[in-house]
């Protein structure tokens, strides 16, 4: 089920917004909370690639590791990631229409364990104010890329 979700359209190509979202070590560049990225598996990415990602969170600095669950290059992947019995998983799909692309996110939550049920709400609040605008700074991130890609050519 999902906790919540986004949409933006892109004013670049998709196999350039793909490749630009798919690469987790560029959330730094649109998660305001995200400090660090560190690859964790060899190879390209693919479904079973673990990240290491920082965040820092209400002054505290955070760690999870981000799993490829699923990756269908320029078109979808998922992520997840668990601390502490609660998974959540980001979904992302991406189609294209002439030079633009739209990214479809879409948050799920789980809860592992009977009292991480109780404050999955408190969880789900925090986590959309954390990453739930996260689509427009990316799109603002890849537009800027891509109006860079056309002066230098």
């Amino acid at each position: 089920m999902s906790e919540f979700q986004d949409q933006v359209i892109v004013n670049a190509p998709l196999d350039q917004v793909f490749k630009f979202a798919a690469d987790v070590e560029n959330a730094p560049l649109f998660m305001q909370n995200v400090t660090k990225v560190e690859k964790l598996t060899d190879g390209p990415v693919q479904a079973g690639t673990k990240y290491r990602e920082t965040r820092e969170i209400r002054g505290r600095e955070a760690t999870a590791v981000i799993e490829f669950i699923e990756y269908v290059p320029s078109a979808k992947y998922s992520v997840k990631s668990e601390m502490k019995g609660m998974e959540a998983i980001y979904h992302y799909t991406f189609s294209a229409s002439g030079n633009q692309t739209t990214i479809r996110f879409e948050c799920e939550i789980n809860a592992k364990k009977f009292t991480m049920k109780l404050i999955k709400p408190v969880f789900v609040k925090i986590m959309k104010k954390e990453d739930g605008d996260h689509l427009q700074h990316l799109k603002k991130a890849l537009e800027a890329q891509a109006a860079e890609n056309k002066k230098g050519q």
